[in-house]
Parts: C-alpha cells; sequence; structure tokens
C-alpha cells in the first residue's frame, strides 16, 4: 500500500478528529480509512490515534507524526508539480465551499469552461452562508463574502460588491416609497444574520466616510441569501444586499432600488487556503480562475494597489 496514500489519511483523520469525516473528505469508506490507519500504525510500530465512542485524539507519537508529515506531504505535492507543466495534467479531487448565492448565479454555470480545462480535476462543491471552518472541515478553498475576522488561515483579497437598497413593487404599494432615513421609521426591514438569535444591526449605511445603523422594525429574520431576496420578492419588507445577487430582479422590474445616497458598505471577496509552505497547483488554477471570473463583477478593494 502507498505509504504517502496511509499518510494523507492519517493526517486527514488527525485534522477532523474523526474517521467518518476522514472519509467523506478523501471519498473514502469509513472502513478503508480504519484499515488504513491501522496499516500505518502497523508500519511504524506505534500506537497514532486513541479512539473512543465520542472522539478520535492523536497520541504523543501521533503528534509527531501529524506535525513532520504535513510537511512531507506538502513537499511531496511541490515535488509532483514541477514536472507537470501542461495544466491539463493537473488531476485529483478540489473540495471547496462557496456562498450559495455566487454558487448559483455565477460560478457553476461557468464551471463547465474550467473543467473542459483541467479535465482530469474532480470539484466538490459545499454551498452555505455560514462561516465554515476550512482546515476542520477539510476544504482546499473557501470564498467568504464580508468581514472575514480573526482566522488561522491565507485570505487572497478578490474584491468588493457594491451593495443594493430593494423592495417589491408590492410592498412599497402598501408601505409607500421611503425617500430619506427618516422615513425608516414606517418601514420594515427583512434581517440578515449569519446565526439565527443573533441580533440584527439594522439598517446599514455610510455617512462621511462612517459606518452607521439605524434600528428598524421587521417581522422576518433569515440567515441565507436565497432566502434573504426571497422574502423580499414576497413583500415582506427591505433588504441590503450585492448588486449581483438582484441585478436580474432589478432588470425585470420585480424588485425595485431605493435610497441610493445611503446604500450598505461594499463588501470584501476573499479566498481563504490553509496556511501553508507550498499551495498545491490544482488549488492555485481554481483560485486564479475564480479571480478572474469575478472580475466582471467587483469593484477593486478601496485603498488597494
Amino acid at each position: 500500500m502507498n505509504k504517502f496514500e496511509l499518510l494523507r489519511t492519517f493526517v486527514r483523520v488527525s485534522e477532523l478528529s474523526s474517521f467518518t469525516l476522514a472519509g467523506e473528505s478523501l471519498g473514502l469508506p469509513r472502513s478503508t480509512v480504519s484499515e488504513q490507519v491501522r496499516a500505518l500504525e502497523r508500519l511504524l510500530g506505534t500506537r497514532l490515534l486513541n479512539r473512543t465512542t465520542r472522539r478520535v485524539q492523536a497520541t504523543q507519537d501521533g503528534a509527531l507524526l501529524y506535525e513532520r508529515s504535513k510537511d512531507l506531504l506538502s513537499g511531496m505535492d511541490e515535488i509532483e508539480s514541477l514536472f507537470r507543466a501542461d495544466d491539463a495534467e493537473l488531476a485529483g479531487r478540489l473540495r471547496i465551499d462557496l456562498p450559495t448565492m455566487m454558487a448559483r448565479r455565477l460560478i457553476v454555470p461557468a464551471l463547465p469552461q474550467f473543467l473542459q480545462r483541467f479535465p482530469r480535476l474532480e470539484v466538490q462543491i459545499s454551498c452555505t452562508d455560514r462561516q465554515v471552518d476550512l482546515l476542520r472541515e477539510g476544504f482546499d478553498c473557501v470564498m467568504r463574502i464580508g468581514a472575514l475576522g480573526d482566522l488561522d488561515v491565507v485570505a487572497r483579497p478578490v474584491g468588493q460588491l457594491s451593495m443594493r437598497n430593494c423592495a417589491s413593487p408590492a410592498y412599497l404599494e402598501r408601505h409607500g416609497v421611503p425617500r430619506t432615513l427618516e422615513d425608516l421609521a414606517s418601514h420594515r426591514l427583512v434581517h440578515y444574520v449569519r446565526n439565527l438569535g443573533a441580533r440584527s444591526q439594522g439598517f446599514e449605511y455610510e455617512q462621511g466616510g462612517e459606518l452607521r445603523f439605524q434600528a428598524m422594525d421587521g417581522v422576518v429574520t433569515v440567515n441565507n441569501a436565497e432566502a434573504y431576496s426571497a422574502a423580499c420578492l414576497a413583500g415582506l419588507g427591505l433588504i441590503q444586499v450585492p448588486a449581483v445577487g438582484v441585478d436580474e430582479h432589478l432588470r425585470r422590474g420585480e424588485l425595485v432600488s431605493l435610497l441610493e445616497p445611503w446604500q450598505a458598505r461594499a463588501m470584501p471577496v476573499s479566498l481563504l487556503y490553509a496556511r501553508q509552505r507550498h499551495v498545491p497547483r490544482r488549488v492555485q488554477a481554481f483560485m486564479n480562475w475564480l479571480t478572474v471570473l469575478l472580475q466582471s463583477q467587483v469593484e477593486p478593494v478601496a485603498g488597494a494597489s
């Protein structure tokens, strides 16, 4: 059995603390993952993982092997890439996470172009608006919209998305058209939060370069971009959303742009990947392709050279 494959499996189990999650990440049955780890333990003559019904934890020897294996596997990927001058020869699995709206409207429809250029790659796509754990969940690349916070990963800025304030014609017919910030006191906002139970800050706008918020009433709170737009289309209130997410609705007259002098601050778009000495060429190829694809949708980051 290939020793490098055994090490790769062991590293994934160590990172995810789970044979099941490691199997899903690698595309292998749980039984195969477990057998490969046992084979590596037999080969090295030491126990690498402590297994209980609730968790999997590295032993002292396992923790040492994990740290050494990451550098070894990274170096092996780098060596293999040196002799693959032809992009079409790039092979392997890409595991990525994308915001639901961007995946459905832009990225997935263009994916055939990427796979035609790299026919030996296999792409696994997760679509979610939550903040996934890139390392623990085994993603090669994650696309994020919005502030990143303190993350132990590398963030590659792509640009920023301009924002729109929108409402449906039906909502405006019932409640009137708000033309000033003061008018918002008699309107409803569809609230968006990352985690249900969190408190919405209200209507966001910039004034004199300073970010401000105005509290607003609302009867619906969502944590998903598609549900956010759907609630607005249903006449449940105003939303503040990236223009790329509603441009079709605006063109068709299904939504109306409002309060243009008081737009929310543009949202940064970033590609996240693991902090490592060498990024696999397949991951570099995907990020480069995605960056070019997004150029027509994003604006330069303010202050960037």
